[in-house]
């Protein structure tokens, strides 16, 4: 075999090795790369919506008004000397 040919092979072949050595290696790290950003993503949109939360929490313990809101919306809640007046849609033919 010529001495060309000859390092030709053993050069291919220790490309072979390497590649087979290290892709599996390779291909795990951009999984890990693409899951971290993906994880980023994820504590950017958490962090807002707590901040959106505290800003929630901040006027439900500070504004009286919005407290009283809350409360007849949600728990269904009447003052003395109101009457309740419940609504209820047609029902379809």
């Amino acid at each position: 075999m010529l001495p060309i040919l000859r390092k030709g092979f053993w050069f291919s072949g220790i490309a072979v090795f390497l590649l087979i050595l290290f892709l599996p290696g390779y291909t795990k790290l951009q999984e890990f790369r693409d899951k971290n950003r993906d994880l980023e993503v994820k504590i950017k949109q958490l962090k807002i919506e707590n901040s959106l939360l505290e800003q929630e929490l901040k006027r439900v313990d500070n504004d009286p008004l919005y407290q009283e809101k809350i409360v007849r919306e949600k728990m269904g809640v009447v003052r003395r000397g109101e009457i309740p007046l419940k609504i209820v849609p047609e029902k379809k033919r």
